[in-house]
């Protein structure tokens, strides 16, 4: 299968769109209240999960995605930096997988009855108390943080190429109607 050059718009907006997703579950769930044994499920906290588990299906559908349409790397950046772009991109997909993944776990230890958007009840993935659903569970914070740095390091390499190098690697994934700056540094064009 021939890599294309461009991200297309199908692959752009399972971008944009986890993106806006996780920029409601990161405060969502920080700001819930303090998540305990013994503890009823919250409003938020469902919340918190049916968005878990969208954010899950949307990843999926990204990666399985990526795989069947690949995008070719940008061949003006150096062999280094599409090796670490390429591995960053994977291991994006890695977190965000494992940390929905040890949230339903944490819930399902837990004994949470919860249902997706308040609709569709959720299956439990283990039964209530056990140890190795706990012992993965526990993983979810440091999974949350894990995901936010490289996020971090993401949109600061982003930022670097769109300001600092102004080499149009951001192009590629930027909806086509936003102004970024040329390569010749002296013009902005409309992409």
């Amino acid at each position: 299968m021939a890599k294309q050059l461009q991200y297309g718009t199908t692959a752009k907006l399972f971008h944009w769109l986890t993106v806006a997703l996780l920029s409601v579950q990161y405060p969502l769930g920080w700001f819930m209240p303090e998540i305990h044994r013994g503890a009823k499920p919250s409003d938020a906290l469902t919340f918190h999960v049916s968005l878990g588990l969208t954010i899950l299906a949307l990843i999926v559908l990204r990666l399985l995605w990526r795989i069947t349409h690949p995008v070719a790397p940008e061949r003006s950046l150096p062999a280094w930096q599409q090796l670490i772009s390429e591995a960053v991109h994977w291991l994006l997909y890695a977190l965000v997988l494992m940390t929905t993944m040890t949230g339903w776990l944490l819930a399902s230890e837990h004994g949470w009855s919860i249902s997706l958007f308040f609709a569709v009840p959720l299956p439990m993935l283990t039964s209530k108390g056990s140890l190795l659903a706990s012992s993965i569970g526990k993983w979810h914070g440091t999974m949350e943080w894990a995901l936010l740095s490289l996020i971090g390091a993401h949109v600061a390499a982003a930022m670097a190429h769109t300001f600092i190098f102004r080499d149009r690697i951001m192009q590629r994934m930027l909806p086509t109607n936003l102004m970024i700056f040329d390569t010749n540094r002296e013009s902005r064009k409309a992409w």
